[in-house]
């Protein structure tokens, strides 16, 4: 008996020492915010506040706020981070640049944020405003700073919070195309992120850190990827591509979170339509045993932050005018989603090639070419305010036109699926041509049957070519246009141009019509 009792002691005692051993916490994730500051429609546009109060909205700061206060009381240990792209998509970022961003990730007690491609759409300096405003640390750890006086003292590779007595280490990382998708200037070079996330991960479990999470603005197929190529890494919050992962929802990525050679990997869609929400549980020796848990969608279920709505409102005054003129009518809601525009033809880059072209007809120009990476957004149907046409434009680009030969569209076409499986922003949305892509056959050999007009292109004759600047300039891959022949980037706006031109339709009729064939 006495040894029964004995047994059943340590028995007790064991498990209640194990039960101590255990570390759990809450990471609260965003990313690809892209200053919604207001609540989103089902498109991911601006929403009315009609519209809102009748329960048809989603997202906002002012939700985020709600969301992010009551998941913090549910939980005793949280920790909250940003995967990137706080910057770009509506007229607060045009009007006010990261200062709004800044201003509420530090109200909301961000505990870091990695740096996202359109975190430089204004240069190294405008990252580097930002950051001097924000309370948090910033990482990006797979890219050389040394030569970028703006942000080589501001930006850090990783860095090391303490929750609840027990140390965790963060890591970032951004696309190593930035160069192509942004504007970081010449002075930084991006590297591949999992030798760059290692080279951390080795540092931190030297100096006896064993919990280690990436926050990674590099996509989900290059987080599956970061999950097999290294060693330690305890969870990755990932960004970029817009991913939604569920176990609740049927039209989800894939679960939340993916496991991926043993690595929980999570990323919550984007537009602050869902706050990540993941209870994940280490051992004594710092080992994952579980993680679990699902977005929030903010809907009109979660109330909106009353101090933070009015804040918003207010910052909202300077832009009203602006956005609120209705510059053209939908006959029907015109469908601009990424998953549509980055992979065939789509009615928004119709209606915005059309655009362009049109504006350049009188010019010698033949071809419009619109990279699927540069819409952001859907417009439903009915009357269209110039905010609506910014949130689909959002970039500030103007129209360039140039000369090239038939050899370099074709190459240019090549570039622009040649990622498609990785939903990339360099799919061309075209006018004035046609063409055909195989996306079975290997990268750069998936064109064929292009046509300008009526006729086959002929590869060595020169053609007259509009598109916009970022495009013009070798964004999103496009370095074939970088040396064309009479080049002129400063055309007018590209948000401006689609506006006036649908102006002039009369009420929109959204369509496709062939010009991007997929081969069966």
């Amino acid at each position: 008996m006495i040894k029964t009792l004995l047994l059943s002691a340590a028995a007790m005692a064991l498990g209640a020492s194990m039960a101590a051993a255990e570390y759990k916490i809450t990471v609260l994730h965003t990313n690809d915010f892209h200053d919604r500051f207001e609540p989103i429609n089902r498109f991911d546009s601006g929403c009315s506040e009609e519209d809102n109060a009748e329960g048809k909205c989603f997202g906002g700061m002012a939700r985020i706020v709600t969301a992010v206060e009551a998941a913090k009381a549910r939980h005793d240990n949280w920790l909250l981070v940003d995967a990137g792209d706080m910057f770009q998509g509506t007229l607060f970022y045009q009007f006010y640049r990261g200062d709004i961003a800044a201003e509420m990730m530090n109200k909301l007690g961000y505990d870091a944020m990695a740096v996202g491609n359109h975190e430089f759409n204004h240069g190294p300096e405008s990252l580097a405003a930002f950051i001097e405003k924000a309370s948090f640390p910033v990482l990006m750890s797979n890219a050389d700073l040394s030569s970028e006086p703006a942000l080589k003292d501001l930006v850090v590779k990783s860095t090391v919070v303490e929750k609840a007595g027990e140390k965790i280490g963060l890591v970032g990382v951004t696309p190593r195309n930035n160069d192509e998708l942004s504007s970081p200037g010449p002075n930084i070079t991006f590297t591949d992120p999992s030798p760059a996330i290692q080279a951390e991960v080795d540092a931190m479990t030297a100096n006896g850190i064993t919990k280690v999470i990436v926050l990674s603005h590099s996509g989900y197929p290059t987080d599956n990827v970061i999950a097999l190529n290294t060693t330690e890494v305890d969870l990755i919050v990932g960004g970029h591509s817009n991913t939604f992962l569920s176990n609740t929802d049927e039209d989800a990525d894939g679960p939340y979170p993916d496991v991926v050679n043993g690595v929980p990997i999570v990323q919550a869609y984007a537009y602050g339509k869902y706050l990540g929400e993941l209870e994940i549980v280490f051992d004594a020796e710092g080992k994952v045993t579980s993680a679990t848990g699902e977005p929030i969608l903010l809907d009109v279920s979660v109330e909106e932050d009353a101090d933070t709505k009015a804040r918003i409102a207010e910052l909202a005054g300077p832009l009203d005018e602006i956005r609120n003129e209705v510059v053209a009518e939908a006959a029907d809601a015109i469908e601009g989603d990424r998953s549509v525009c980055r992979a065939m033809e789509c009615p928004m880059g119709n209606i915005i090639t059309d655009a362009m072209l049109d504006r350049v007809k009188d010019q010698g120009i033949q071809i419009a070419i619109q990279n699927g990476g540069g819409i952001r957004a859907s417009i439903d149907a009915g009357p269209v305010t110039k905010g609506e046409v910014l949130t689909v434009l959002p970039f500030q680009n103007t129209l360039s036109t140039f000369q090239v030969s038939g050899e370099t569209i074709v190459a240019a076409l090549e570039n622009g699926v040649s990622q498609l499986e990785d939903g990339a922003g360099r799919f061309p949305q075209v006018a004035g041509m046609t063409y055909t892509f195989d996306p079975k056959a290997e990268p750069g050999s998936r064109i064929s049957d292009v046509m300008v007009g009526d006729t086959p292109i002929a590869l060595d004759k020169t053609y007259g070519v509009v598109s916009n600047n970022y495009v013009r300039n070798g964004g999103d891959g496009y370095d074939m246009f970088v040396g064309a022949d009479n080049a002129y980037d400063f055309g007018p706006d590209l948000a401006d141009v689609t506006a006036e031109y649908m102006a002039a339709q009369g009420p929109v009729a959204p369509f496709t019509e062939g010009r991007i064939k997929i081969k069966e």
